[in-house]
């Protein structure tokens, strides 16, 4: 890992943790949409692993690899930022419904139903319908979920969700995510329980699920990210 005059060999680190990027980018592209590639993570990932090479100081009292995963990890979260496509005003309405959600399943200590959930927004049930599909929840996880970012300070993730490299407890975070999505899936109503199962099991997309389940796509839309602001709901109770 040294050359000859004692200062360490760039080309052979980047060898030795190449393979450091690729587990980094399978652990964090399972938590994103499909519209991430792997390959895009990866590249980014080798660009911070080589910041990350020239920056590292021994005399700093870290390992290389702890250093490096924080550099790699920084440099893919950046990347996301950059291109993620959800509008601020949409994550907000997404937040609001996810918890008015919450808000009723406390009270009714049950599923709420649709139009009650656009009662408690203060809403008539077509306008909550037409929120629903102009927010498009497709993701259960949020870039600022995994970055630190949000402005929700329960840090609900962080309970399920680590880094597998830095952190040796995070398969069981992991199992215990699974586990609790599991969990939360079981208690949706039926229809959602087969948009979700299509969506996420048989990697159907939206006009597929409408044509099997002969309803519109943007109605399918609408119950998607009615289902997904009801499992961030219900992951927060774990």
């Amino acid at each position: 890992m040294y050359t000859a005059k004692g200062t360490l060999n760039r080309d052979d680190q980047l060898k030795k943790y190449s393979p450091l990027v690729r587990r980094l980018a399978h652990h964090m592209i399972a938590k994103l949409p499909p519209s991430v590639e792997l390959d895009d993570l990866i590249q980014v990932g080798m660009i911070g692993l080589t910041e990350a090479s020239a920056r590292f100081e021994p005399t700093q009292g870290v390992q290389f690899e702890t250093f490096a995963s924080q550099r790699i990890r920084g440099a893919m979260i950046d990347e996301l930022r950059e291109g993620d496509w959800m509008s601020r005003g949409s994550r907000k309405s997404q937040k609001d419904i996810e918890q008015a959600v919450s808000r009723l399943q406390q009270k009714l200590q049950r599923v709420p139903k649709e139009s009650e959930i656009a009662a408690e927004l203060g809403m008539e049930l077509a306008d909550y319908q037409h929120l629903l599909a102009k927010v498009r929840g497709t993701q259960l996880v949020y870039l600022e979920d995994i970055s630190g970012n949000s402005d929700d300070e329960d840090g609900f993730l962080d309970r399920h969700m680590g880094d597998s490299e830095a952190d040796p407890s995070a398969k069981l975070q992991d199992h215990r995510m699974r586990t609790a999505l599991v969990a939360a899936i079981n208690v949706l109503p039926e229809r959602e329980q087969q948009i979700m199962s299509m969506y996420y099991e048989h990697d159907m997309n939206l006009k597929e699920i409408a044509a099997v389940l002969g309803v519109t796509e943007s109605r399918i839309c609408q119950l998607h990210s009615q289902s997904i602001a009801r499992l961030r709901s219900k992951l927060r109770e774990h």
